[in-house]
């Protein structure tokens, strides 16, 4: 069986695929890739089936060894990537001989690479997908330093695109596109949601991105309705707390919630969302 071996996982590393849907009723989430472009993409760079699992990092720091010979290819955020310490980039599919080691520095644009090997991580799926869930503790561990990942089987074909450029810088102030959400008519107006200048929060996470004002203003809720109850959540909800600073659900964001959802992004913009690093300057689109 071919292995790759984790010499260093970086800040945090877990397996991810394109989740497990279907299982909202029983409170389970999807989870899967924050950034599902960016699987898809490396998935695409070694011949892979675009679902298969691959390696989530964040903010770089990734060793990986090769124990048997392999493909890889890493997409996402902007970060060196190295082969034997040898600069190689992103977005293009990487041979690793027996012994080769594939580095990710520190990230400088974006926040989590996507690291894809021809045949995909082959562990134990739960509820049919491999990815690690870390809201609802499913699927495997984060990876640790001297965790083996066992490869599936490939077929012998070769990938049909070895490189793809891609401009994967973020831009000073990141555009998200969104519509309304189910529950406008319980904030004063709307309208600041999408007039504020907002940064991305420390305490983000897979779970969500939590947005502050840059201003002094913020998005109010109405003092004249009542509690709303626990409603289930669509992946890339934004919720707004009373503290009137939105939370962007991600992958790992949880089934039900008491507050408002005001708005929903775009499947695209929801990808861009899952690469943004605390300090990030965000805008809200209406669309």
């Amino acid at each position: 069986m071919t292995v790759v071996e984790i010499r260093a996982p970086g800040p945090f590393a877990t397996v991810q695929d394109l989740g497990r849907p279907g299982y909202a009723h029983l409170g389970v989430p999807r989870s899967g890739a924050a950034d599902r472009g960016a699987l898809r993409l490396a998935n695409r760079l070694v011949g892979n089936a675009e679902g298969l699992a691959c390696i989530e990092t964040t903010l770089g720091g990734l060793r990986l060894r090769a124990v048997d010979e392999v493909l890889v290819a890493v997409s996402g955020a902007v970060a060196d990537v190295a082969r034997n310490g040898i600069p190689y980039g992103r977005n293009a599919a990487m041979p690793l001989s027996a012994g080769d080691e594939l580095s990710i520095g520190a990230t400088t644009s974006g926040l989590r690479n996507y690291v894809a090997i021809r045949g995909g991580i082959d562990i134990e799926p739960v509820l049919g997908s491999r990815s690690t869930d870390t809201l609802a503790k499913l699927g495997p561990p984060a990876l640790t330093a001297g965790t083996r990942l066992p490869i599936g089987a490939h077929d012998n074909s070769w990938p049909a695109i070895g490189a793809a450029p891609v401009d994967d810088h973020l831009p000073d102030v990141v555009v998200l596109d969104a519509t309304d959400g189910p529950r406008t008519d319980r904030i004063e107006n709307l309208a600041d949601l999408f007039t504020t200048t907002w940064v991305v929060n420390t305490d983000s996470n897979r779970v969500g991105v939590r947005l502050d004002c840059r201003d002094s203003a913020s998005v109010r809720t109405r003092a004249d309705v009542g509690e709303l109850a626990s409603e289930g959540i669509a992946h890339g909800s934004i919720q707004l707390p009373p503290s009137g600073q939105p939370v962007i659900f991600l992958a790992d964001h949880p089934v039900t919630g008491g507050y408002p959802v005001v708005a929903v992004l775009s499947a695209r913009s929801l990808d861009r969302a899952g690469q943004l690093a605390p300090g990030n300057v965000v805008r809200l689109r209406r669309g």
